[in-house]
This record gives C-alpha cells, structure tokens and sequence, in this order.
C-alpha cells in the first residue's frame, strides 16, 4: 500500500462582526483585527492506492492559504511512500527545508498536517486507535479544566465561573494581562474568582506573553498570584525568551507553563535541558505532528515533567488528536476543554459541526478516553464544511 494523493482544505469563516481581541496578546489593538477576524484551520487529506484515506490539522493562526502552497510543494516527497512508516516520510520532509532555514512556522505547521493524517492511515491499516502508537490506554477518565475565564465585567466572569462548577470542573483557567500596567486590577479580578469557586478548585492562569518584554513584572505578577494558590502561569513572555522563563522558574514556586508556540523535539529539548519550564504543552498539529509529540513526550518523562495538550483555538480534528496523546501519556496532567467561541455571536461550525459525531463525552469534570473500536483518529470527517468554508 502507498500514499497516492494529498489534498489541503484551507479554512476560513469569518465574524460577522469585529470583536476585541478576547485575550491579552502584544499589540492587541493593532493586530487583532486580524488575528481574531475569524476562524481559521487547515486540514489534509491522504489517500491511499487503495482507497483508505487518512485526515491530519495544520494548526493555523493565520493564512492556512499559505499553508496549502506549501503542502502542494511537500506532497511529491509524500506521494507513493508507505503510510505504515510516518516517522520515515517525516525525517525526509524536514529533510527538504531544514538547513534553508525553514525548520519552524509555517514549515512545520504544514508537515504536522500531513504527519497526523498519514498516522490517521497507520491506524486504520492495523485497525488500531491512536493512541496504541502513542503508550496504550493509560486511562479510561481524563483530568481536564475549563478553558478559559476571560478578562471581562466581573459579573459575567462570576457567572462563567459557576457555570464551569456547575458542569462540574474542579479546575478552570483564566486569562489575565490585558492591560500588562494595570495588573492590579487582575489580580483582584482573581481574587474574586477564588472567592466565588472555593480553595478546592485548581486555578491556572494564562497571560499568552502579556509581558512579553518584561520578565521582572511577570514576576510581580507571578508573586501575587502565588499568593492565591494558582497552581501554574502559562506563557507570562514570549516563548523564545528561554533565560526570562529560566529565571521565573528559579524565583516562583507556582509552576510556569509552556509550549503552544513552539516547534519540534528542538525548542522543547533547549527549554527542558535548561530547566527553564515546569510543564509543556505542545500542540500537535503545530509542533510536527504524532511523530514531534512522541519524542517530546519521551523527554518529558524522562525529566519528570508533567505533559497538559494544548488545545486552544484549533478545529475539532485537533482535539480528537490530542484526546488520543491524553489517554496514551503517562506523564499526562490535564486536558483543556475550550468552553467558549471567540464571539460570542458566531458559532464556529470549525470546532461544533467539523465532526460528524461529538469526539469528546464530558463526566463530572472528565473526558471519556477515545472508543477502542474505532480505528486511526476515530472520527467521521463533514465533507460538507471543507467545502462550504475552504478559501483559495
């Protein structure tokens, strides 16, 4: 059997209207017109001589256009190799631009697609779930947390907050830093989260590098939450500042978090011979693909570092992945369950209606590991939506 063709569905749908950036990111006010101008995925499709078709996620923030051009330019390296060896096809993608200095962004973004569908293809040949590649079934029940109380009037925040209890997480996260100078105010807003939740709800926090410039007022920051048992900081700086985060490790006793930016078994190697993070948090369709989080997940243990999967604002291919890597890791520490739309008044059909069943079951605070009866990623792709939204 071999791979006879690859396709790319670049998708976009856009907000009927435009929205604030709904969290902290430098330069919001500049960029976010863009960056949160709409929903946005690539997915890839690869089939087989025979017929078998396997489906894989470009995370994307922006463009996934570009991301189809370069999947167009990397396919002939894919086309007519065996779908049963994705580690083999991926060491000669990252062969094709590694020393022409493309072994980050887009690059990698586009072979963590076509990675994840031929690793799709390998589990519906040996009619086996993903995560028997990844460490077998570690778990039936999956920790996970609400994700994520954003920075708004209090009153709906509260609200949100007791909703996530009321659906029963016992651990949520919040977005803080906004207004990277006026931190004041976000710490009160989070005291008033504790208040509201009680001292036996895991609180985390996430700045998505708000002080991105500023390891020292990350620190305050850092102090200050520490004060009220938030249990890890997410991304305070920017995520190639290794020596800032190295020293908030040094200087905070809460955990510090990391990854969702970043790419490959290489950055994560640098950051954890460092000792410069507490717990990673790749994403699969953007650090390389199934084969990238293999060998970072072997780092991770063998460090003694817990792994909590990204998420974030990917497609529902993507979380279905990362539901496999969650119920395979030892190592593993939580999941995030994303409960809100950017807007509020546009559904996004990329997370809700991508599927043609529900990937996740949520109980008391748990995810259901995926069915064992369901070969490769285990979902029915809506051949509907890649059609209705695709963009040239």
């Amino acid at each position: 059997m071999k791979v006879s063709k690859v396709e790319v569905f670049p998708l976009y749908v856009p907000l009927s209207e435009a929205i604030d950036a709904p969290i902290s990111i430098p330069h919001a006010d500049k960029v976010q017109d863009i960056v949160f101008g709409g929903y946005r995925a690539t997915i890839v499709r690869v089939t087989t001589d025979d017929g078998l078709v396997g489906y894989g996620e470009c995370m994307t923030r922006f463009a996934p256009a570009a991301l189809k051009k370069i999947i167009e330019e990397v396919a002939p390296i894919v086309v007519g190799t065996d779908p049963l060896q994705p580690e083999y096809t991926w060491e000669i993608m990252y062969a094709s631009m590694m020393n022409r200095g493309h072994n980050r962004g887009f690059f990698i973004e586009a072979i963590s697609g076509i990675d994840i569908a031929l690793w799709d293809l390998r589990g519906k040949i040996l009619n086996l779930p993903l995560y028997m590649f990844l460490g077998g079934h570690q778990r039936d029940l999956i920790p996970c947390y609400a994700s994520s109380l954003r920075m708004r009037e209090k009153s709906i925040v509260l609200d949100t907050a007791q909703q996530f209890l009321d659906d029963g997480f016992r651990s949520m996260k919040i977005k803080l830093g906004k207004n990277p100078d006026g931190y004041v105010k976000d710490i009160k807003l989070v005291e008033e989260i504790r208040k509201q939740v009680g001292d036996d709800v895991i609180l985390t926090v996430d700045a998505n590098c708000a002080y991105h410039e500023d390891y020292k007022l990350a620190l305050r920051v850092g102090r200050e939450l520490e004060k009220l048992g938030t249990y890890w900081f997410e991304e305070p700086i920017s995520p190639d500042n290794m020596y800032g985060y190295k020293y908030l490790v040094d200087h905070l006793d809460m955990a510090i978090a990391w990854g969702e930016s970043s790419f490959t078994r290489f950055d994560f190697a640098n950051m954890i011979s460092e000792r410069a993070i507490d717990i990673v948090q790749p994403n699969p369709c953007r650090v390389g693909g199934l084969t990238e989080v293999a060998k970072i997940a072997h780092m991770t243990q063998a460090f003694h570092l817990p792994y909590a999967p990204h998420t974030g604002s990917c497609s529902a291919l993507c979380l279905a992945v990362s539901l496999h890597i969650a119920t395979a890791l030892p190592n593993l520490l939580t999941f995030e369950v994303m409960r809100s739309d950017w807007s509020k008044q546009d559904h996004n059909p990329l997370r809700h209606d991508l599927l043609k069943e529900p990937y996740d079951v949520l109980e008391n605070g748990f995810l259901h590991a995926p069915r064992a009866d369901r070969p490769g990623i285990g979902v029915e792709i809506n051949e509907e939506i890649l059609e209705r939204y695709s963009v040239s």
